[in-house]
């Protein structure tokens, strides 16, 4: 008979998701519902979607209010960015409620803040299911607990009370045992589809893919996949245009709500013709858009990890990024780690100096280029495939959780 666990998550699909609910697909799409069948409770910010329906291997649950397809912004606003807050409590009731039907063997806390807390207070009723806690916060671990300061105890009984703790780097997994944890946590990282991003295409569909971003020969075109907020650094990259030859151009992939004022910064540092704002770009064409540009980059100003680097890795781009947070543990340059096979070129935050350095050093150097972008996509291909993830979730967190 199968085993049940319930999957506590802000947000899940259809619609746009962010790296914490793809992981959740990808990993329950890879395990049988004849082992396991997966329960998810999440946010009904949009009323045009049902509150109950099945998609691949996972039952979902939505609570909360909400109205007819509110947008990304929308849902930061008045009165819709209370249902986070509101979850915390509304889905530890809905829980208990879908438990005396269900019978859980297991619950699933995506992301410890807003999920930790209502499966804490879930396992504080009943102690006998296991308490699976994931760590998949990009922000800063302060950020994060200064947001939580207002239910500080339960959000600490999600790290001490949950019987498996796993992270999606070594640095969350550091945060998780400073938390209180009282097991190793386990890294299992976030994965990418890298049948996808390796494919290959015509030189004919990559010309015509560089005609649409108007590449010109000669030109140099950096590009990011990227939520357009602070923490993300994108500014940093437009500070470093200027000291930039002319034919290098940056090209931004994503949305966000820094948009107006890094379009403000191309404008005051005088390289609009030079930066282009393309808008959110569909992950079944993105490898092509990556392949028809020259160099990747976002230099974070933190990063739980890092899925957009992983996937230029194995688009076999050149990647220029800080080592903040998880990408430490995949970013290594010749430099800063020269016990490491050199995998991109590290620099600093906020340093639009070094961002300069870095893309000049990419375009001298072509032999080095190649030598790094192969041990790139060979590192990537090899430790951050999903069914490596996957089977990883199910060998080391979900198998031992409901065995003992």
């Amino acid at each position: 008979m199968a085993k049940k666990i319930l999957i506590f998550s802000l947000d899940y699909l259809p619609g746009e998701i962010g790296g914490a609910e793809a992981a959740i697909k990808e990993i329950t799409d890879r395990i049988s519902s004849e082992e396991i069948e997966f329960h998810l409770l999440t946010l009904h910010y949009d009323k045009a979607m049902p509150k109950t329906e099945v998609i691949g291997n996972v039952r979902v649950f939505r609570i909360g209010f909400g109205w007819k397809h509110p947008t990304i912004a929308d849902r930061k606003k008045f009165p819709l960015h209370f249902n986070k807050h509101l979850f915390q409590f509304t889905a530890a009731f809905k829980a208990l409620r879908l438990h005396r039907t269900y019978h859980y063997d297991g619950v699933w806390a995506m992301m410890a803040h807003s999920c930790g807390v209502p499966a804490a207070i879930f396992k504080w009723w009943h102690p006998e299911v296991k308490f699976i806690l994931t760590l998949q916060e990009g922000d800063p671990p302060e950020h994060v607990e200064h947001k939580a300061r207002f239910v500080w105890p339960l959000f600490k009984r999600a790290f001490t009370t949950s019987d498996v703790l796993t992270a999606i780097s070594t640095f969350l997994c550091r945060w998780g045992k400073r938390m209180g944890h009282p097991h190793e946590p386990i890294l299992v990282p976030n994965a990418v589809n890298t049948k996808h991003f390796s494919q290959t295409y015509t030189e004919e569909e990559l010309q015509a893919a560089r005609a649409e971003l108007g590449k010109q020969p000669g030109d140099v075109f950096i590009v990011t996949t990227s939520r357009l907020v602070h923490k993300n650094g994108i500014d940093d990259v437009i500070k470093a245009m200027p000291e930039l030859p002319s034919h290098v151009h940056f090209i931004i992939y994503g949305g966000g709500p820094d948009e107006a004022k890094l379009k403000s910064l191309a404008a005051e540092l005088r390289v609009t013709e030079r930066v282009h704002f393309k808008g959110l770009i569909g992950h079944d064409v993105m490898p092509k858009y990556l392949k028809a540009c020259d160099i990747f980059t976002r230099p974070s100003r933190s990063e739980g990890m890092g899925n957009s680097f992983v996937e230029a890795m194995v688009a076999r781009l050149p990647v220029i990024a800080t080592q903040a947070g998880g990408i430490a543990d995949f970013l290594f340059d010749s430099k800063r780690n020269p016990d490491q096979d050199t995998t991109g070129w590290a620099i600093a935050a906020d340093s639009p100096e070094q961002i300069a350095a870095a893309v000049t050093d990419i375009m001298e150097n072509p032999d080095t280029v190649a030598a790094v972008t192969e041990t790139a996509y060979q590192l990537a291909v090899s430790k951050y495939d999903w069914d490596l993830i996957a089977s990883d979730m199910r060998n080391k967190a979900f198998g031992p959780a409901l065995e003992n």
